[in-house]
């Protein structure tokens, strides 16, 4: 077989675009996975059972991620993971587990549960809002709570304490 020096330069400029297309898709990255949060350890867990005092758990779990004092406190520790294709694109969650401790009022374990995606349990842990206690009321609820005295004081407030 005889090689002409035309096939020889269209042989050399295919070697060169392959090796270029091959190490330029070398650096990107075709996805990545983020894994963020607290990783459940069964070991540790099985160290704190219902009725196992709240010093007991941080020895046992260490501190947890966030927590509620709103009807009892809570312990919570999250662990998220997420996805992201192309390293310019937001990451997507695609895996979320929450170990939640509940305390009664004496600071005593009084419920494990375990929460995931599935559950429908989201944790949103970046929100910039804090949950309130009591009801939401309406602007006519407002005014009308706490029957006549409630209301007139409310009318007699908005026009100034007449």
């Amino acid at each position: 077989m005889r090689f002409y020096s035309s096939d020889r330069n269209i042989l050399r400029v295919a070697a060169v675009a392959l090796v270029v297309s091959t190490t330029g898709l070398a650096g990107c990255t075709t996805g990545e996975v983020f894994h963020n949060g607290y990783v459940v350890d069964k070991q540790a867990l099985e160290l704190v059972p219902v009725g196992s005092s709240r010093e007991q758990v941080l020895l046992s779990l260490g501190t947890p991620s966030t927590t509620a004092t709103f009807d009892g406190e809570v312990f919570y520790y999250i662990s998220q993971q997420r996805t992201r294709s192309a390293a310019f694109m937001k990451p997507r969650l695609v895996d979320q587990q929450v170990l939640a401790i509940y305390f009664d009022k004496e600071g005593v374990v009084s419920q494990r549960a375990n929460y995931t995606m599935q559950d429908g349990k989201l944790f949103d842990t970046i929100s910039r809002t804090t949950p309130t206690g009591g009801k939401d009321l309406t602007f006519l609820q407002q005014i009308l709570a706490g029957g006549t005295a409630g209301a007139a004081n409310s009318v007699r407030n908005m026009f100034g304490g007449m």
